[in-house]
């Protein structure tokens, strides 16, 4: 009976190891299909992309075999799911595979997808795709459709509640598209991405126009005219690397405090933020760089922004104070003098919601001449579309922290972090003007009768115009004048920007 038993643990034993030498010989094949499949158009495999994405040897694979049949030497599914760690925190990530089937979306690939974003939800971990697909399976017809409507209710589920990120590595179309849409931000690459709900050969025949995939929906179409994405790589080791900074700053969850840097003042303060005056000229009608004013007071002058290319008259994105992130809200004066249209309001808005959903605090700093002006405006809605960032900033719970570095004017001056709005902590530079509007306009309309008047008598219109400004200027664009009326919580030198920022947040 012994002996019987003995062949018989031993004949499981060798079929084990049989099992899992076809199991490594499957693999391997795969992988080298996928290789000379992709690498020659200069694109790293699935799995490739995903350890490149995650710290080394921490990858856990799922499911890996769902749909395949190691006997026959098939791997199964178009897509690769599973969990592992960036910077030793846990992330859920997938990664569809072009080299099977077209990375297309059937039945099994959904089903992975979505049992992958169940557990990222239970768990509470950021969820990294990488997206590189032909759309929904034809064979598999309405299935494949369906799949994706449950992957997109799915993303909205998780919106909010946990960081989504979306990499597009290759083709990204049709009914797809609005999956990455629905996640937190989009990243890109040049030359090897693309997103459109139909692709050139659909568009063309249906309206006879002529167009390249690059021009319809390349990366740095929607980087810079459609603001569908919020980072342009150059290649795909920037777009992973890019994924990972962005999640450095991110709580893994809603209900998790916001991750703290290492901060050591000796190495991470800036060493010029007391000259961040410098930096800005007097004249309110001269151009600067924001950018350079918060790498001037962030730690280690460090700014991760977010949409650089897009509606570039705002800026967005992240930075750090003592070790703490923030979300950074600020005009750019240096792009059409700073003024908020319709597409840098939805941009600022909704990344202030961004931040009010995973409680990352959010500095504003304020440079605005007003809306932008003009019939081209109007016509887009800037009334509708303005007011989302009233909305933004109103309802946001997280710590806001409001700097006037130079002007703020009108309704702009209102929806930038206001304390109307609910600003926690408002300040501004002793120089700044805050008023309805700046002073030539002003005087043109509060002075109309008195230089009508001058001009009659001879007198020089343009020393009188002048004359009026500086009266404007003294008694209705003095920053006293919102100190007293409590709409600031008081003035700073430049050089304690960074001080008063840091201080309010702790």
């Amino acid at each position: 009976m012994s002996e019987q038993t003995d062949i018989v643990d031993e004949g499981i034993a060798v079929s084990r190891e049989n099992f899992v030498a076809r199991n490594r010989e499957v693999v391997a094949a795969a992988e080298e299909k996928a290789r000379a499949r992709q690498h020659p158009h200069g694109r790293k495999t699935a799995r490739e992309r995903v350890l490149s994405l995650l710290d080394e040897g921490s990858f856990t694979e799922l499911d890996r075999f769902a749909g395949g049949d190691i006997e026959k030497g098939a791997l199964g599914s178009a897509v690769i799911t599973g969990a592992g760690l960036i910077d030793g925190r846990p992330v859920a990530v997938y990664a569809q595979d072009f080299s099977v089937q077209g990375g297309t979306l059937g039945q099994v690939e959904g089903d992975k997808i979505l049992r992958l974003m169940d557990r990222a939800l239970a768990l509470r971990v950021p969820i990294v795709a990488l997206l590189d697909s032909g759309g929904a399976r034809i064979q598999e017809g309405v299935t494949a459709l369906a799949q994706y409507g449950r992957i997109f209710k799915k993303t909205t589920e998780c919106s909010g509640v946990v960081p989504q990120i979306s990499v597009i590595l290759g083709p990204c179309a049709g009914g797809a598209v609005y999956g990455p849409a629905l996640t937190d931000f989009i990243i890109m690459t040049k030359k090897s991405s693309y997103m459109f709900v139909t692709g050139p050969s659909v568009v063309k025949a249906a309206t006879g126009e002529d167009i390249g995939a690059e021009d319809l929906g390349g990366g740095d179409l929607h980087n810079s005219v459609s603001g569908v994405a919020h980072f342009l790589a150059e290649d795909e080791d920037e777009a992973l690397d890019y994924a990972r900074t962005l999640l450095s700053y991110l709580p893994s969850h809603c209900e998790e405090a916001a991750t703290l840097f290492a901060y050591d003042p000796a190495v991470s303060e800036p060493p010029n933020a007391h000259l961040v005056g410098d930096l800005v000229p007097e004249s309110p009608k001269q151009a600067y760089d924001m950018v350079e004013v918060v790498e001037a007071i962030a730690d280690n002058e460090e700014f991760l922004e977010v949409q650089p290319l897009f509606a570039p008259s705002v800026l967005i994105g992240f930075a750090s104070f003592e070790g703490r992130p923030a979300g950074i809200v600020a005009s750019q004066p240096a792009v059409d003098a700073g003024t908020l249209d319709v597409d840098a309001s939805e941009k600022a808005a909704r990344f202030v919601q961004f931040c009010d959903a995973f409680g990352i605090p959010v500095v504003t700093l304020v440079d605005v001449p007003g809306y932008r002006p003009g019939s081209e405006q109007e016509r887009a809605g800037i009334i509708r579309r303005g007011a989302k960032l009233i909305t933004a900033y109103a309802t946001a719970t997280v710590p806001l922290v409001t700097v006037i570095i130079r002007k703020a004017f009108g309704g702009a001056y209102i929806v930038m972090g206001s304390k109307s709005l609910g600003a926690d902590v408002n300040f501004s530079w002793p120089s700044s003007q805050i008023a309805v509007m700046g002073s030539e306009g002003a005087v043109d309309i509060v002075f109309r009768r008195q230089l009508a008047e001058a001009g009659k008598e001879g007198r020089d219109v343009a020393e009188q115009r002048a004359h009026y400004q500086a009266l404007y200027e003294k008694h209705s664009v003095n920053p006293n004048l919102s100190l007293r009326g409590g709409q600031l919580d008081g003035l700073i030198e430049p050089g304690r920007t960074r001080e008063a920022i840091a201080r309010s947040l702790r």
